[in-house]
This record gives C-alpha cells, sequence and structure tokens, in this order.
C-alpha cells in the first residue's frame, strides 16, 4: 500500500471516492443495480456535479437519464483505491474498542484483514475476538514480519499509544491508524490517521448550525 492512489491523486478525492465506494456497496447489498449521481449526492452530500466531475476524470461510467451500473462503478472504484486482494491489518488493543473493531464484517467488505489482534492484559491474551486469538504485544514484531502487515491500528488508552506506535513502525508498518486521543510524531514515511468521533461531530454541528 506504500505509495498508495492518495499519493497521486490528492486527499481530497480519495476521500469523496471511498465515500462513493461506501454508498455502492450497501447499495448493491440491497439488490440496486443502478445509481444516478443525484442518488449519490442525496447518500454522500456531496454536489451532483463535483461526483460527476469526479468520475469522469477516470473514464465513461454513466449515462445521462440512466446512471450508474452498481456493479460496475463498484469494480472501477474498488481498482482505483486499490481495494482489490487483502490487504492485511494488526490491531494493537483489545478493550472494547478493539475487539468492536475485531469483530466487525465492514473491514473485509474492502479487502481488509484484521490479521493479528495484540494486547498485553494477562486476562485477554489466548481470547478468541472474532476469527483471531489475542496475541502478547510482546510478539508483535515476529508476527507483524512474518505474516507482512504495512498497516496497524491502535485502540489503546492514549498513555500507551506512544508505545504501540513505536513498536508497530519498528515492526516495519507504515500505515497507522490511531483511535486514542495521543499525538503521535512518527518519522516521515509513516502515514498516520488520527481519527476522533468527537470532532467529526464538532465538524458536522458547525456545517449544520451556520
Amino acid at each position: 500500500m506504500a505509495g498508495s492512489v492518495a499519493d497521486r491523486l490528492g486527499v481530497g478525492i480519495v476521500y469523496r471516492l471511498s465515500r462513493y465506494l461506501q454508498v455502492l456497496i450497501q447499495l448493491r447489498k440491497m439488490g440496486r443495480e443502478r445509481i444516478s449521481s443525484q442518488e449519490m449526492s442525496d447518500y454522500t452530500n456531496v454536489d451532483a456535479t463535483q461526483i460527476r466531475r469526479d468520475l469522469s476524470g477516470f473514464g465513461k461510467f454513466g449515462r445521462r437519464g440512466v446512471g450508474y451500473s452498481v456493479g460496475g462503478l463498484l469494480g472501477e472504484l474498488r481498482r482505483i483505491l486499490r481495494a482489490q486482494g487483502e490487504h492485511k491489518v494488526a490491531l494493537v488493543g483489545a478493550g472494547r474498542l478493539g475487539q468492536a473493531i475485531a469483530s466487525s464484517p465492514i473491514f473485509a467488505e474492502h479487502g481488509i484483514t484484521i490479521a493479528a489482534v495484540f494486547d498485553r492484559d494477562p486476562n485477554v491474551i489466548g481470547r478468541q475476538i472474532g476469527p483471531n486469538t489475542v496475541v502478547d504485544v510482546t510478539s508483535l514484531t515476529d508476527v507483524v514480519r512474518g505474516k507482512e502487515i504495512v498497516v496497524g491500528v491502535i485502540a489503546v488508552p492514549a498513555s500507551s499509544a506512544r508505545e504501540a506506535a513505536d513498536a508497530l513502525i519498528d515492526a516495519g508498518v507504515r500505515i497507522i491508524f490511531n483511535y486514542s486521543e495521543a499525538l503521535l510524531d512518527v518519522p516521515h514515511d509513516v502515514q498516520v490517521r488520527t481519527s476522533n468521533p468527537a470532532v467529526e461531530l464538532l465538524h458536522a454541528l458547525y456545517l449544520h448550525l451556520n
């Protein structure tokens, strides 16, 4: 995943394409075969003109008055975003948040596999979470390298996030999703994405109220 499509397309369009992909996956589950740009706009809050502009940059996927093929566009977006095949993830933290992440079927829908789950709590180590058995975090380096994992998810308290990040980086991980509140200072060749639901909510509230 190094040198990803995000490096070539820019963060804005990759974010929007990811949102379109999410909608298409759900529509396919519902049995829908086609969708218009206006319907896509209603689901994503992205202007229909912007959606058509985004998609036209990669080819001619839809027809005026007919819309887009859900299955066809889904396959193309997966190709563009490199969402085909299997992307392995190491999850550090098997608490409530970690358990929710490890047990969620959403990741598999996008070709993402939680390949290993780590924790340092002896009461949690050895417990089954989804398809994984929680492993002692001291084994992280060997497991991550052995499974050729390049993506890490941190779901531990902020006080432990720095240690978790260092362990992942030392093992060769270069993409980290941080679900803690900690600010992580990482090498320039490591990407960190921090997710904070409260900040996302404040952003939504600001856009709605102003």
